[in-house]
């Protein structure tokens, strides 16, 4: 019988076999870390190859307008522009600005809900990327109120 160290030894070595042959799984490597550390939301936009976002119609974005606790917001982002890429859901003052990315296809429909912390009022904005690169943004302030007080 197989113990736990023996058994991590195995995977380890079947993992580096896996990654040097090319042959590990590409979505292991989907991380797009230069997003997820952007400070600001021109460039988070940008590490996905996207030129400067213009504001559409297109793209909604609904969350309140008063978040009494700002640890879980709620936020949903749709679009209903042909041909998307990716939709993002952006925090303007969180330290990283990314909050969330969804990959859309033919066959997923662009509509996404998440919840996002928020530390401090901020603009909130869902951008639309489309295949060509052209990114699309709708936007909103959430103000957040301290210690759920409403106040």
């Amino acid at each position: 019988m197989q113990n736990r160290r023996e058994t991590l030894k195995q995977s380890l070595a079947v993992a580096g076999l896996l990654g040097a042959t090319g042959l590990f799984p590409q979505f292991a490597f989907a991380f797009n870390k230069p997003a997820f550390d952007a400070k600001s939301v021109a460039d988070a936009v940008k590490a996905y190859g996207a030129s400067a976002p213009a504001e559409s119609k297109d793209v909604t974005l609904t969350a309140p307008d008063i978040a009494e606790n700002g640890a879980v917001v709620p936020m949903a982002v749709a679009s209903t522009l042909p041909n998307l890429k990716h939709l993002l859901v952006l925090v303007e003052k969180n330290p990283s600005a990314l909050v969330a990315k969804f990959d859309v296809s033919d066959a997923v429909e662009p509509n996404f809900a998440t919840r996002a912390k928020m530390g401090q009022t901020s603009d909130v904005y869902a951008v639309a990327i489309t295949k060509d690169n052209k990114a699309f943004f709708t936007k909103k302030e959430v103000k957040v109120t301290l210690g759920g007080c409403g106040g």
